[in-house]
């Protein structure tokens, strides 16, 4: 099963206010473990960078203004994600940037349904406890030490090690195939098959074993 996690960093937090993409990056999963393959680009957001936002990721105007814009890469984008699931971390925020950039192209959104939200997976199975990305990296022993600013790409390879901890764990990963290990399975032949020796007691194992009932006194099973 393919799928794709997905994480974008902006300028704010409101597509409709104007504030855009300036990160998106992507990695594969076959099977819920990563192939090696990603899509990485910044972005020109073609506005200022607010100050807060520049806190968060450390990208600057005079960086980004030298990157491609969102219309320069989206056909490269959507043929990376084909059709295949969507994990993202608070699926709703950046789906609603990309859809937004996507509309803002003439391009048909995507749609939500397409989307798991770790988020929500992380809640219901750790009701109350915190679920940012920083908190399931504790959790789960993921090493985010690299993490001393935001960056997409980044970001989503953390959560591809929380993705697979949170739907069964390293665990999911352990049964190789025959193909995986090396090894091909050998088949039993049909002549190598023995018939069943026989355990019923004789006539003289039974003898045997009434002499020796016989000798008990008191039996729990005569009580």
């Amino acid at each position: 099963m393919r799928e794709i996690v997905l994480d974008t960093e902006t300028t704010g937090l409101d597509p409709g206010s104007g504030h855009r993409i300036v990160e998106i990056g992507c990695i594969e999963l076959v099977n819920r473990i990563p192939t090696g393959l990603t899509f990485q680009r910044y972005l020109n957001p073609e506005r200022a960078m607010p100050p807060e936002a520049r806190a968060v990721h450390g990208l600057t105007d005079e960086f980004l203004s030298g990157q491609p814009r969102f219309a320069e890469i989206a056909v490269e984008f959507l043929e990376f994600i084909g059709e295949a699931p969507l994990v993202i971390h608070n699926a709703e925020f950046d789906i609603g940037f990309v859809n937004a950039e996507l509309q803002r192209i003439g391009i048909a959104a995507l749609p939500s349904s397409r989307a798991t939200d770790t988020v929500i997976i992380a809640r219901r199975r750790f009701p109350g406890a915190p679920a940012n990305l920083d908190a399931l990296c504790r959790r789960f022993n993921i090493d985010n030490t690299a993490r001393s600013v935001h960056g997409a790409l980044l970001d989503a390879s953390l959560l591809a090690e929380v993705y697979l901890e949170l739907t069964g764990g390293r665990q999911a990963g352990l049964g190789l195939t025959a193909s995986e290990s090396g090894q091909s399975m050998i088949a039993m032949k049909p002549g190598l098959m023995r018939e069943p020796r026989p355990h019923e007691a004789n006539a003289d194992e039974l003898a045997a074993h009434a002499q020796l009932i016989a000798k008990l006194k008191e039996p729990v099973w005569k009580l």
